[in-house]
């Protein structure tokens, strides 16, 4: 019953993970506060519908008995209130300190930007063609501290990734960072948790915790260049792309197209998902969005393209060759 209570919550939020499904010990001290205060509040809950019930029964006590009584309960709930208060009020500052830990030497330093409506995920080098920029989706090592700077370049967003830890709001101008360390392999959402605009409902994102080997070998894919077309029909839709307003927008590394204002798509077809974890990377998704983004996701930065069918076609095929 309380998996399926937890589940319920998260789903109405428009992802399908256990909102307390704990996977790192930031995630589980919250929990473990989540559970005190919730089953502290049924009690209280409890107590109040106990202590009704017995006023309703003992209604012909005389007015002297009921003054007596009303003194001591009320004695008795000041004094088991300020208590239970201050309980709650000391596991929330633990809870506190247990999830601002310094992310110390050997973390993993990712810098993720929130844009109406996607999040941008840059994984920083000194060496600049070392550097990974990928769009929506966050890979992280299993067992190995990880620090998010976060970032926005419109309006207030908010990162919550819960099965991970807490809620963490990006403000403009200011710099604030997220330090977890994920105990457990697997894929996790995460929602902007703060309203930013038309589409803040579709404004998600994926961490996908992975072995240290795997992951490694993921940022080594994810650095190399776009493949040069082995088709004529891929050509035709890189041509397509880098002659259309796609290549104002995007970025494709190793062509022409070193557009900034929308996700790097360099690696596109590596990505589960598109349009900010709002549909699957599918052909006809892919289609689709390409073709009208607005009926899909209206507002969005992305105008209609009007292309014949062979031209979609072909973009559509190009777009699913980079890997």
């Amino acid at each position: 019953m309380k998996r399926i209570f937890v589940a319920a919550v998260f789903a109405a939020n428009g992802c399908a993970y256990e909102a307390l499904d704990r996977a790192s010990p930031e995630a589980s001290a919250i929990t473990n506060l989540h559970w005190l205060i919730f089953w502290i509040c049924v009690a209280v809950w409890v107590l109040v519908l106990a202590f009704l019930a017995v006023g309703l029964v003992r209604r012909g006590s005389t007015a002297a008995q009921d003054d007596r009584r009303r003194t001591l309960v009320v004695a008795g709930a000041t004094g088991v209130s300020a208590l239970l208060l201050l309980v709650m009020l000391t596991a929330s500052v633990i809870t506190g300190r247990a999830v601002a830990t310094p992310a110390g030497p050997g973390a993993l330093e990712i810098e993720v930007t929130g844009h109406q409506w996607w999040w941008e995920i840059r994984y920083p080098s000194s060496v600049s063609d070392r550097v990974v920029v990928t769009a929506n989706e966050l890979h992280v090592p299993v067992d190995r501290t990880v620090r998010l700077r976060l970032a926005t370049n419109d309006v207030i967003h908010s990162l919550w990734i819960p099965n991970i830890n807490g809620k963490k709001d990006l403000i403009p101008g200011r710099a604030t960072s997220l330090t977890f360390r994920p105990r457990r392999i697997g894929t996790f959402g995460g929602r902007c948790a703060e309203f930013c605009g038309y589409q803040h409902a579709k404004m998600g994102l994926l961490l996908i915790v992975q072995p240290p080997a795997d992951f490694e070998a993921w940022l080594d894919q994810q650095r190399q260049p776009s493949v040069e077309p082995a088709e004529t029909a891929l050509e035709h839709g890189r041509d397509v792309f880098l002659h259309g307003p796609c290549a104002t927008c995007h970025t494709i590394r190793g062509t022409a197209a070193f557009g900034h204002k929308a996700p790097d798509l360099t690696h596109l077809a590596s990505r589960s998902t598109i349009a900010a974890a709002s549909l699957p990377n599918t052909i006809g998704h892919l289609a689709g969005w390409v073709v009208d983004a607005q009926r899909i996701k209206p507002g969005n930065r992305m105008p209609p393209n009007l292309l014949s069918a062979p031209d979609l076609l072909d973009l559509v095929a190009y777009l699913r060759s980079l890997r």
